[in-house]
């Protein structure tokens, strides 16, 4: 299968569809044109005037005044990515930087950036080999585009930096000898056109939206499992009472709720309490209100990786080279800020789900094991859960607030949407770890019941028995939780 890079909307729903299957990408024969129409209407531009053009015969940041020689502009383009490879951290995923090469490709292919076809071709390559360019966490500030990271996605084109291919760690000249490429020469503009743009914060968010999108249908199941764990009342989720405060998100969990509940038979046991703790009857309104942070964020991302994003832009018709600032990060470091606090919402109600079923009320027993003193049971899962849940509330703080001066002044303002992106990946992690302890300890909690669960629930917990058991006294724990979070993954 293959994927045509054209002017097409490009939607998470595609891209999904696109990691699903594995597909290869494919210019279409019009990106093609757009790519070598605009690099040829540079080089003559660059010919034809005698006025410095920001970033093509000029330095860069601060340096934006000093001229460089024709003779040089191959050396200037070359410099700027070395120069600029200062990532530091943890490496980032690969299926992050896979996306990172899928959305490069989407903004050059657009015919306003002034690279070679054969530079656009060569990350093509990338992708469609499993060539992951070795990139650091750390050294992006989220406004004169993801600088840092980028320059490490770029280093192998020109034969330098590492590249993970098949397992193996190569450098960019050894990955060169074993695919029998040769390094790519930047022409004018193109080390800018590489390290300008904001895939590295585009990347993360998409693939983190990916994740939230999947995993915020299993919060809304994993309450239900746990609201009739508890025996809980169904009665908050009725239609009528979020028809008349309609924000979509609310809708739609509540509906969520009821269609995760058909047919229990726990829902329909008398109920000697009149109702339940917010954790279980707020669902909708919190559930939903990150639904709606969630979906907000979509459509931002969305317009994000269909833009261009380095500068300087190119504009043939107009015949102008425009320096501005579309590598901004601002839409997105909020966005992503936006959404670090909508995860861990989610995280911090289904650990108090967690803390109710453990309680030793409505019938079940202290901790969710049969001879509770002689077993600890789920007591120290909690603590697990709220552990992640604390450190999801110090990393909700919104990095897009600061900004530091670089480049002398010059970048005075600077979104920090990176450290948004890295630091929601770790809110997301932890929500996925909070969630799935929650579905271990809310199907236990409904093995003690008599009555069943909805058939729906009742199916995934059979499932779920399949690779961790019911507790009957204390054992090791911790492997279970992953098992746990791998059924969620899967699921």
């Amino acid at each position: 299968m293959k994927h045509h890079i054209k002017s097409d909307f490009l939607s998470l729903e595609k891209i999904q569809e696109l990691i699903n299957s594995d597909a290869k990408l494919e210019l279409s024969e019009d990106s093609a044109q757009k790519i070598i129409a605009c690099r040829t209407y540079l080089d003559d531009k660059v010919k034809r005037t005698e006025r410095p053009i920001y970033g093509i015969n000029t330095g860069f940041g601060s340096l934006c005044d000093t001229e460089i020689s024709p003779e040089n502009l191959e050396q200037l383009q070359w410099n700027l990515v070395t120069s600029h490879a200062c990532g530091m951290g943890e490496e980032v995923p690969q299926e992050i930087v896979k996306l990172m090469l899928l959305l490069k490709v989407q903004g050059l292919s657009q015919g306003y950036s002034g690279v070679q076809l054969k530079t656009v071709q060569r990350l093509i390559d990338f992708y469609n080999e499993g060539v992951y360019p070795v990139i650091y966490e750390q050294g992006s500030l989220g406004a004169s585009g993801d600088l840092a990271p980028l320059a490490h996605l770029a280093l192998p084109l020109l034969g330098e930096g590492e590249v993970e291919f098949k397992g193996e760690r190569l450098s960019g000249a050894e990955l060169n000898a074993k695919m029998n490429w040769e390094p790519i020469v930047l022409q004018s503009k193109e080390g800018l056109a590489l390290l300008n743009g904001t895939q590295f914060m585009s990347a993360y968010g998409t693939h983190l939206l990916l994740r939230l999108h999947h995993l915020s249908t299993w919060c809304d199941t994993t309450a239900a499992a746990s609201l009739d764990a508890f025996d809980g009342r169904v009665e908050p989720f009725d239609h009528l009472v979020h028809q008349v405060r309609p924000h979509k998100g609310q809708l739609a969990t509540a509906k969520a709720m009821l269609a995760n509940l058909e047919g229990s038979e726990i829902v329909q046991r008398y109920k000697s309490h009149v109702q339940d703790a917010y954790c279980f009857r707020c669902v909708p309104q919190v559930h939903g209100a990150s639904k709606d942070a969630i979906q907000y964020a979509a459509q931002v991302v969305e317009t994000e990786i269909n833009s261009v994003t380095d500068n300087p832009t190119i504009f043939i018709e107009e015949d102008k080279v425009i320096s501005a600032g579309n590598f901004h990060g601002q839409p997105l470091a909020l966005v992503l800020d936006f959404l670090a606090i909508a995860a861990a919402e989610l995280t911090s109600i289904s650990e108090r789900r967690v803390y109710k079923l453990i309680s030793g009320t409505r019938g079940l027993p202290a901790f969710l094991v049969k001879k509770p003193g002689l077993n600890s049971g789920f007591m120290i899962a909690q603590y697990a859960a709220a552990s992640a849940v604390s450190q999801n509330k110090q990393l909700a703080t919104p990095a897009s607030v600061d900004t530091i001066d670089s480049s002398n002044g010059q970048e005075d303002h600077v979104s920090m949407g990176a450290n948004a992106a890295t630091k929601l990946k770790r809110v997301v992690d932890n929500l996925e770890k909070v969630v799935a302890v929650e579905w271990f300890t809310a199907c236990q909690g409904l093995d003690f019941r008599t009555e069943k669960s909805s058939p729906k629930i009742e199916g995934l917990k059979a499932e779920y028995r399949k690779i961790v058991p019911f507790i009957e006294e204390d054992l090791v724990m911790y492997p279970l939780m992953k098992k746990s979070i791998g059924f969620l993954r899967e699921h």
